[in-house]
C-alpha cells in the first residue's frame, strides 16, 4: 500500500482537543449548553434589513467581467465607507479580497519569501500560527501588556526583529483583548520596526466600547511609508458568508502603487470574489449601519451586565476592553484553563474560551463572547461565577 506524504506544513494528525471532546459529551447527553463563544453574528439573533439580499439577483451578475483588483463600483464603496469613517483613501488603493484571511494570504505572498517572519501580537486571534504556517511563512510574537489598558510592548517588538522580517501585523482593536491601537502605540512600531511594512486588521474598528480611546488610529494614519488596513463585511456588516474583504493600501504613493500592481497580479492567479457580492457592494456595506448599531448595543449591554457580576465576585477581575466582541475574566490560577474550561463545559453546562488559545502570557483567563443574547449570557455568566466561587 502506498502511503501518501503530505505537506509538512500541515499536522500529522487531526484530534479533538479536550475541550472539543468535553463539548461533544455534553451535547451527547442531551442537556443543554450555552455557548458564551458565539463569534457568527449569524447565529445570534439579530434582525436583518429585509431585502438585503435582493441586489443578488441583479441581472448584471450574468456576466462574468473579472477585475483583479475588484470591480471598480465595488472599490468606490469601499472607499467611501472608510472616508466616512475618517479614513481617506482612494478607490485604486484598494484590493478586494474573498475574506481576511485570504488578504493575510495575498501580503504574505507580495513580502515574503518561504522562511521569512512577520511579527504577531500575544495574546491575539490564533489562527495567525496557520495563515503563516501555510504560506512557509515564521511568525514571531512580539507581546502586549496589561497595565490598566493593553498596551504594545515596543521592546518586544524590537528583540523580534532579524534580517528575515518581513511585516510586523497588528490587530486593531485586537481580539481577544479589545485594545485599539493609538497612534502613540503605532509610532512605537514603526520606531522598533523602522522601515518594515505593517498590515493593520481592522475589521472590529467599527465596534467601539464605552473605553475606546479618543485617540484611536488606523495604521492608514500612521504616517508609516507601507502599511495596508484590512477590513470586510464579515464584521462590518455581520454578513461572513457573503465572502468579501479587502485591502487598503497606505504609505508613500511610489509605495502604493508598486505593493497595488504585485497585489493584482496575485489577485489575478485567483480571482476569488463572486460577480454578486461584488454587484451588491455598496447596499450591502449600507445596510452594515443598522447591524452594526444592534450588535454595539448588545456588546455595550452584555459588557456592563458582566461587570456588575463581577463587582459582586472579588475573586473575578474584568480587564478592559475597548472595542470589538470579547471581554477577559482573569479567575484565579487555582487549576489549569483547561481544567476549568471542562469543567464549565460538562458540569455547569457553559462553553468559554481558555486564554491559552490566545496565547495569553500565564495563567488563567477566560474570554467570552459579547454578542451572545442577553438571557441566554447573563445565565452563562451567572453559572461561570458560580463555579469560580
Amino acid at each position: 500500500m502506498i502511503i501518501p506524504s503530505f505537506s509538512s506544513r500541515l499536522p500529522a494528525a487531526l484530534t479533538p482537543n479536550r475541550i472539543a471532546e468535553a463539548v461533544r459529551r455534553r451535547r451527547a447527553s442531551g442537556r443543554g449548553l450555552i455557548d458564551l463563544t458565539v463569534s457568527n453574528p449569524t447565529a445570534a439573533g439579530f434582525a436583518y434589513p429585509e431585502g438585503l439580499l435582493a441586489g443578488l439577483s441583479d441581472a448584471r451578475n450574468l456576466a462574468y467581467e473579472p477585475e483583479a483588483a475588484g470591480m471598480p463600483a465595488a472599490r468606490e464603496a469601499v472607499a467611501a465607507e472608510m472616508s466616512s469613517r475618517g479614513t481617506a483613501v482612494a478607490p485604486g488603493a484598494i484590493v478586494l479580497t474573498a475574506s481576511t484571511s485570504e488578504a493575510y494570504g495575498y501580503l504574505f505572498k507580495l513580502l515574503c519569501d518561504p522562511g521569512d517572519e512577520v511579527l504577531v501580537p500575544q495574546p491575539s486571534y490564533p489562527l495567525f500560527e496557520w495563515l503563516t504556517r501555510l504560506e512557509s511563512v515564521t511568525a514571531v510574537p512580539y507581546r502586549l501588556e496589561y497595565e490598566g489598558r493593553w498596551r504594545v510592548d515596543a521592546g518586544s517588538v524590537a528583540a523580534g526583529l532579524t534580517p528575515r522580517t518581513r511585516a510586523v501585523l497588528a490587530v486593531n482593536p485586537n481580539n481577544p483583548t479589545g485594545s485599539y491601537c493609538t497612534r502613540e502605540d503605532l509610532a512605537g512600531l514603526a520606531a522598533a520596526a523602522p522601515g518594515v511594512p505593517i498590515i493593520g486588521d481592522e475589521v472590529f474598528w467599527d465596534f467601539p466600547l464605552p473605553a475606546a480611546p479618543a485617540g484611536r488610529a488606523s495604521v492608514l494614519e500612521s504616517g508609516h511609508p507601507l502599511v495596508f488596513a484590512l477590513g470586510g463585511l464579515s464584521k462590518s456588516a455581520a454578513l461572513p458568508q457573503l465572502k468579501l474583504g479587502w485591502i487598503a493600501i497606505g504609505g508613500t504613493p511610489s509605495n502604493i502603487a508598486a505593493a497595488r500592481e504585485k497585489l493584482e497580479l496575485i489577485a489575478d492567479t485567483y480571482l476569488s470574489v463572486s460577480t454578486p457580492v461584488q454587484t451588491s457592494a455598496a447596499s450591502l456595506i449600507a445596510s452594515g449601519e443598522a447591524i452594526r448599531q444592534q450588535i454595539l448595543e448588545r456588546a455595550r449591554r452584555n459588557l456592563q451586565a458582566l461587570a456588575a457580576l463581577v463587582a459582586r465576585h472579588p475573586a473575578l477581575n474584568l480587564l478592559m476592553a475597548e472595542g470589538g466582541w470579547s471581554a477577559i475574566v482573569r479567575v484565579p490560577a487555582v487549576t489549569t484553563e483547561e481544567d476549568l474550561v471542562v469543567a464549565l463545559a460538562e458540569q455547569d453546562g457553559v462553553l468559554v474560551h481558555p486564554g491559552y488559545f490566545f496565547d495569553f502570557a500565564h495563567e488563567a483567563f477566560l474570554v467570552v463572547s459579547l454578542i451572545v443574547e442577553p438571557a441566554l449570557f447573563d445565565e452563562g455568566v451567572a453559572r461561570l461565577a458560580r463555579r469560580i466561587a
